[in-house]
């Protein structure tokens, strides 16, 4: 083979070369040459020409897959370098974090998270660039373009060569905002049913405490009630008595206080209206806080009308404002009393202290906020826990009645407080029509007296004994029982009984069973009930079946003359 033949392929196949780099793929070798001595030479490029072609189609059709793939992604992908700055990003990440590919594209991958977090991002990225680990995966929060900030959860893996080079790091990020506040919302749930159910619990023990001290204060109301009848005026026991008196006294409202919490106290429902209610109070409130602080009223123009308990609704606004000047304690402040109507939602209505399903709808509000020294978390959430107090003196019952009433009434109260800026609790009540006029109590029978047998049940000795003077003092020839079994014998083999008063809680037989038998035996035989809660706890479950009448415990001499001249017996 000659030089010239040598030189003249070389320039041959120089030539297709740079025209198949250029793009021209389908040249045909075969066809610069005269005659046939490159012919076979020319098949054999063109076949390698075409086989190059298939293969690049077939690598341009992978790519495209693998875009569609990454860009329709609901996660969030990225490609990381060895320094942790973003190559290359995906859409659904620039969406999540509020910016365009491009924008992300040269930024480093810490810098889209809170400051905070970004010493513990690099120190991930580090450990898997140094192949402590192969990959791992963490919840953190992510950064949007605007500031906001989202939940993430992001898994990181080394992208390597063939050769086990470093190529950069691949991750994946899931928006799990929605999970997180889901999860949040569990807790919270969990959290309210936590308090609910220790709220509940506490209140029964509340309850049963102060149903068994009523029934000692009833001996030691009623035996001074009737040492104060009988004993000389002019006798220096007198002294002694009256302070006995308001010691049970100040025992009895401790006693209602407790009751309240676990929502038994005593309501007597009338339509009232919060700013006749503050008005008439506001003098007694101002001799009751500090000197310090001054009390502003802001009340709605409009009535603010609600059915409730004047005198619980009192306990509340006074509880609420001695909070209020204590939590001032020695420091200059105001104490502001506000009243408004408002339509609320059951967003609105839901808080953590009172977890019964409230109803939407139209509410009057009483709010009592100070400047005091602000309440933290922890304190926030033992507040309304009976016996709980952050001061040296007091029983820490005031707040626990505030929501014990709140409670009975079926309303609900909002709380805020912040450290060094003061507090705010908002009650709401259901709202009614236009309050309407008080009712005009009515005149004690002071000189009423009886006549006849009365059957008195109750397991108590104690309450037996003074209701047996009691009784005594009235008229009556009272016979004692200790259970409803008792009672409801001596019915049968007693005639001519006046009525029948019944404890509520006995043994073996108790009252409302009691009183179902008395009236099947002797179905005009008139009946009083007794307990240490209160009459809205009682009536209902003697609701359409002829009770004759109810009498709190620990009642007095008064008291039971007027329950008992009621029924007209004699």
């Amino acid at each position: 083979m000659g030089t010239h033949f040598i030189i003249r392929r070389i320039s041959l196949l120089t030539d297709a070369s740079r025209r198949l780099a250029e793009g021209e793929r389908h040249i045909r070798v075969a066809d610069l040459v005269r005659g046939g001595e490159l012919g076979a030479l020319g098949q054999t490029f063109d076949h390698m020409a075409e086989q190059l072609e298939l293969r690049e189609s077939a690598l341009r059709d992978s790519e495209g897959h693998l875009r569609v793939l990454f860009e329709s992604s609901q996660a969030g992908i990225l490609l990381l370098d060895a320094t942790g700055t973003i190559m290359v990003a995906n859409r659904r990440l620039a969406e999540m974090l509020g910016r365009t590919p491009e924008e992300l594209t040269g930024t480093p991958y810490s810098d889209h998270v809170p400051p905070d977090q970004r010493h513990l991002c690099r120190e991930n990225l580090r450990r898997i660039i140094d192949r402590e680990v192969d990959a791992f995966s963490t919840e953190r929060c992510y950064l949007r373009g605007d500031g906001e900030v989202f939940w993430g959860y992001f898994t990181g893996r080394r992208h390597e060569d063939g050769n086990g080079r470093l190529i950069g790091l691949v991750g994946h990020i899931s928006d799990i905002g929605d999970i997180k506040r889901a999860e949040e919302e569990r807790r919270r749930i969990e959290q309210q049913m936590l308090h609910a159910q220790k709220l509940e619990g506490l209140g029964v023990l509340a309850g049963g405490i102060a149903h068994d001290f009523n029934n000692i204060l009833m001996a030691i109301t009623g035996n001074t009630d009737l040492a104060l009848m009988r004993i000389d005026k002019g006798s220096p026991c007198v002294a002694n008595l009256r302070r006995i008196e308001e010691a049970a006294a100040r025992a009895t409202e401790l006693a209602g206080q407790m009751l309240a919490y676990s929502g038994r106290g005593k309501f007597l429902i009338e339509r009232i209206d919060l700013n006749r209610i503050l008005r008439e109070m506001v003098q007694m409130l101002e001799v009751s806080i500090s000197k310090k602080a001054a009390l502003r009223l802001d009340l709605t123009p409009e009535p603010a009308a609600v059915e409730a308990d004047a005198t619980q609704v009192r306990q509340i606004v006074m509880n609420l404002v001695i909070n209020a000047s204590e939590a001032m304690g020695d420091r200059d402040g105001t104490i502001a009393v506000a009243t408004g109507c408002m339509e609320c939602d059951a967003a609105y209505l839901d808080n953590p202290w009172l977890n019964e399903n409230r109803g939407p709808g139209a509410y009057a509000w009483l709010e009592v906020a100070d400047t005091g020294c602000g309440m933290d978390r922890e304190t926030m959430a033992r507040i309304f826990d009976p016996f709980f107090t952050t001061k040296f003196t007091g029983r820490g019952l005031g707040m626990a009645a505030v929501l014990g009433i709140i409670r009975g009434h079926r309303g609900a109260i909002r709380v805020s407080s912040e450290p060094g800026r003061g507090t705010t609790f908002r009650v709401l009540l259901p709202a009614a029509g236009q309050p309407g006029e008080r009712p005009v109590p009515e005149a004690p029978a002071l000189g009423w007296r009886g006549s006849g047998t009365v059957i008195l049940a109750d397991d108590e000795e104690s309450v037996r004994g003074i209701g047996t003077e009691m009784l005594k003092a009235l008229g009556y020839v009272p016979i004692t029982a200790v259970d409803g079994r008792q009672a409801l014998e001596l019915c049968r083999t007693t005639p001519d009984i006046a009525f029948v008063i019944l404890d509520l809680t006995m043994p073996n037989m108790d009252g409302e069973q009691c009183f179902r038998e008395i009236r099947r035996l002797v179905p005009g035989m008139r009946v009083i009930v007794s307990s240490g809660y209160n009459e809205q706890e009682v009536a209902p479950r003697f609701a359409g079946k002829g009770l004759d009448g109810f009498i709190q415990k620990p009642y007095t001499l008064a008291a039971l003359r007027k329950v008992v001249s009621s029924l007209g017996a004699a």
